[in-house]
């Protein structure tokens, strides 16, 4: 079972040995989101289904998320049902992969552990890797499987809402560690929300330091060692990581684990959130 990360040669070993794989392509631009359908379709891993971001990681019909935010999470419940109609069962290995030097991937990571679900783990390298290795691609329409039963189970990880994170604001029990840009953090810019800033007292852990320069994370002796300089003696069970809308702060779940720092939690709703709720106060700097 691969549970974070997994080497395109792993995922054909797998493949060839029949163990039964869903094969997720999370490709999105934030900027640009119609062009999602478009990664899909131009070229992906043979046999990858398709996870849209705004479509199906998401959900923007009033009252249907979880939480708020530009991107809120669907329920449980939704998740699951989504994930039957394409044919995904409990049995499976399940792996995620973008072409975003994974940045928008982590996200349907999360959720699966978020629904239960151990056996889901990141393709390292995304679709370069794959096909750096030799991995077979296809292109053109795709036909969804038979359908499934997808059975909710006990999270695996701890999501944190907007009032659990104000109420604990300014206490040692509660680490804020934000993944966005440094001058997005700082508010010097801000290109997606209504207010630039960050949390009072989060710390600013940019996502993209995670990974080499291809993509790959970094080692997890390297990982190990730039995080706890940025804890500086922080409790790594006292982090709760967010972004603009809670998806580029996996990458800074994903790394704490792979650093043996242990499971961590996530503000989904992140800065998207925070800085559209009335009374909640705002930094910079």
């Amino acid at each position: 079972m691969h549970t974070l990360l997994i080497t395109p040669h792993q995922l054909q070993s797998l493949l060839a040995q029949g163990t039964p794989c869903a094969i997720f392509d999370c490709s999105f631009d934030l900027m640009k989101p119609e062009l999602a359908g478009g990664f899909f379709a131009d070229e992906r891993i043979a046999g990858a289904l398709p996870a849209n971001l705004d479509k199906n990681l998401s959900t923007h019909t009033p009252g249907a998320g979880v939480n708020a935010g530009r991107h809120p999470l669907p329920h449980r419940e939704a998740v699951a049902q989504w994930l039957g109609s394409l044919g995904v069962h409990n049995g499976m290995q399940i792996v995620v992969y973008d072409r975003n030097k994974s940045a928008y991937c982590g996200r349907l990571w999360w959720m699966l552990k978020w629904l239960g679900h151990e056996a889901v783990a990141v393709l390292d390298g995304g679709l370069q890797a794959w096909k750096d290795a030799g991995g077979a691609t296809e292109s053109g329409p795709f036909s969804p499987p038979a359908s499934a039963a997808f059975e909710l189970k006990a999270p695996l990880r701890q999501l944190v809402l907007t009032s659990e994170v104000s109420a604990a604001l300014g206490r040692p029990d509660q680490t804020i560690i934000d993944a966005r840009a440094g001058a997005r953090f700082r508010g010097e810019m801000e290109p997606l929300d209504p207010v630039a800033g960050h949390i009072p007292g989060a710390l600013n852990r940019p996502y993209t330091e995670n990974f080499d320069a291809d993509g790959h994370f970094k080692s997890p002796e390297l990982l190990r060692a730039e995080w706890s300089q940025v804890l500086a003696g922080r409790t790594p069970n006292s982090v709760v990581h967010h972004c603009g809308s809670g998806v580029t702060a996996v990458p800074n779940v994903m790394a704490m684990e792979m650093a043996g720092l242990g499971v961590t939690a996530l503000y989904a709703g992140s800065w998207s959130e925070w800085c559209n709720t009335p009374g909640l106060p705002c930094a910079k700097g």
